[in-house]
């Protein structure tokens, strides 16, 4: 059976995928979206998971959702509501003790002082370190990396783009320029080192260089995962972490309603079994159920694992691309929770009754870096942390549509878990073990919190093996790909095909598996769409041109 024909076919209603579509479809492009679930957002939904309690299912916090994704978009009017945390991180100590980092500077700097008065000290300039680099940061993730092979035109256009965009590294001081080197190639536990002192202060700033990376944060390269951590912003607040009333599904429904009004078909429970290759040339995908869709444009939001090895046909693929891809690394380590709560936690080291402002940060359990290198060591050769990294949101304490009155929804995102458990723990699955890690992850947050663990009516657990079943993320990736040296920018995913522009004629990335890569941020979405018009607008001249011609 044959479908319509359109001029693009976007794999996947992920948040990059909806984003992909409603640039395509105002730049006047009849499009088409086609989701595997029964529900548009990918991994950015809001389900319910316990008998009146919904919370966002895997992504579950907001921050580096680009405004002009927003703006553009018109997220706001679509009824998008993001409200900032009260403090960003509170890390629970062993011993009663406990650090809160937010609120302010003279807050935060009070707070680190308690623990270093040389580390306050430092504190501004440590920000104002990090700023600088996010903003080199910002500008690049904007941009199209290059890719060389194309035609010289394009690559003229390309490092004119690039030359625009290094204008703020160039403008910085050396120091700072060395700084902003240090961030992309260095480890965040030898950066944090070198700036602080106390444990637990090194702790609430490492915890970043650790989300989604399945390294230790001592490793090479990680301390750019943190700086990728950092360049976002709430409602202009740059540096901002902060809470979708209504779920991480919010932004996704909101995006879905603008490709509604642009014209945009969406189809959900439409499964992809392959796209469809003539002649060198993506022309239609073929979905589950026999039917074919066509267009001249196939966009892909999916893993490019998943892409290659699971939808396009070997044998259409150059060989030594294929080699690149087998070998992207995939696996982030994230062992995904949401726990129905009878009541909010208790924290040993502050033990007061109702909503308290750290109830609404990001509740971090990892004391230390050392910690966390335990974590990932233990994981790396057990197949999962005896002593786990938590950090615990609870967005009802700002969402009131989450629980019922007087209950609570909590957020758990676990590291480290091996994602590949079956490598270390031979003859067994994540099916195996996905209990017995639900209720070590409950154990460790009860350990400070004691009675967390009685107040738990309910309970969903997502192993790395239920996120690439659920959500298409190959290994549990969250990022669709390691954010290493390696696998950025320019060699995101393959070096010549980093422009969003896949080795077949008219197949295109748009998801996080290309630049910038992870995050709830909407870039590689909007930054595909960009390119995608481009060559629209190139085939339709050339084929005006022809008309002329032939006219003649």
């Amino acid at each position: 059976m044959s479908g319509a024909r359109y001029d693009a076919v976007v794999i996947g209603a992920g948040h990059n995928g909806l984003v992909c579509a409603a640039y395509l479809a105002a730049a006047g492009l009849a499009v088409c979206v086609v989701e595997r679930r029964a529900v548009v957002g990918g991994a950015a939904v809001t389900e319910e998971f316990h008998p009146g309690f919904r919370n966002s299912t895997a992504s579950y916090t907001v921050s580096l959702l680009a405004r002009e994704v927003i703006d553009d978009l018109g997220l706001a009017a679509q009824g998008l509501t993001v409200v900032l945390r009260p403090l960003a991180n509170f890390l629970p100590l062993p011993g009663g003790n406990h650090l809160s980092i937010g609120g302010g500077i003279e807050a935060t700097q009070a707070e680190v002082g308690r623990f270093s008065r040389a580390d306050a000290r430092c504190l501004p300039a440590y920000y104002a370190m990090l700023e600088r680099a996010a903003g080199v940061l910002r500008e690049l993730l904007r941009v199209t990396p290059p890719a060389p092979g194309r035609s010289r035109r394009e690559r003229i256009a390309q490092a004119l783009s690039l030359w625009k965009t290094t204008r703020t590294f160039r403008m910085l001081d050396r120091a700072a320029q060395r700084d902003v080197i240090e961030l992309f190639t260095k480890s965040a536990g030898e950066i944090l080192d070198r700036w602080f002192e106390s444990d637990p202060v090194k702790a609430a700033f490492g915890f970043d260089a650790v989300v989604g990376n399945f390294q230790s944060p001592y490793a090479p390269g990680s301390a750019y995962v943190l700086l990728h951590h950092v360049f976002g912003e709430v409602n202009g607040e740059r540096g901002q972490w902060g809470h979708a009333i209504g779920g991480m599904g919010a932004i996704t429904q909101a995006m879905a309603r603008v490709c509604a009004a642009r014209g945009v078909a969406i189809r959900t429970s439409a499964a992809v079994r392959r796209v469809l290759v003539e002649d060198g040339c993506a022309v239609g995908v073929e979905l589950d159920a026999g039917e074919t869709i066509r267009a001249a444009r196939i966009v892909a939001n999916v893993n490019p694992k998943l892409l290659f090895g699971s939808l396009v046909e070997r044998s259409a693929v150059d060989a030594d691309f294929l080699t690149r891809i087998d070998g992207w690394r995939c696996g982030s380590g994230t062992f995904r929770m949401n726990v129905a709560l009878s009541r909010l936690p208790r924290f040993a080291c502050l033990p007061a009754e109702g909503a308290l402002p750290q109830h609404g940060a990001g509740i971090v359990v990892a004391p230390s870096l050392a910690y966390m290198e335990r974590a990932y060591f233990d994981a790396k050769v057990l197949g999962w942390s005896r002593a786990p990294i938590v950090e615990m949101l609870i967005p009802s304490v700002v969402d009131a549509t989450l629980a019922p009155p007087g209950a609570h929804v909590a957020s758990l995102f676990c590291q480290h878990v091996h994602p590949q458990v079956g490598d270390v723990r031979p003859g067994t699955t994540w099916d195996d073990h996905r209990d017995t890690v639900a209720d070590l992850m409950i154990a460790t947050v009860d350990a400070l919190a004691p009675g967390f663990a009685a107040s738990v009516v309910g309970r969903r657990a997502l192993t790395p093996l239920d996120l690439e079943r659920e959500f298409g993320l190959v290994g549990g990736d969250i990022f669709h790909g390691a954010l290493s040296l390696d696998q950025l920018f320019a060699m995101r995913p393959v070096y010549g095909h980093a422009d969003y522009r896949m080795p077949l004629r008219g197949l295109y990335l748009c998801g996080s598996g290309a630049h910038p890569g992870g995050g709830v941020t909407g870039l590689p979405g909007k930054n595909a769409a960009r390119e995608i018009v481009k060559d629209a607008r190139r085939a339709h001249s050339r084929a005006n041109r022809k008309r002329g011609e032939a006219g003649r």
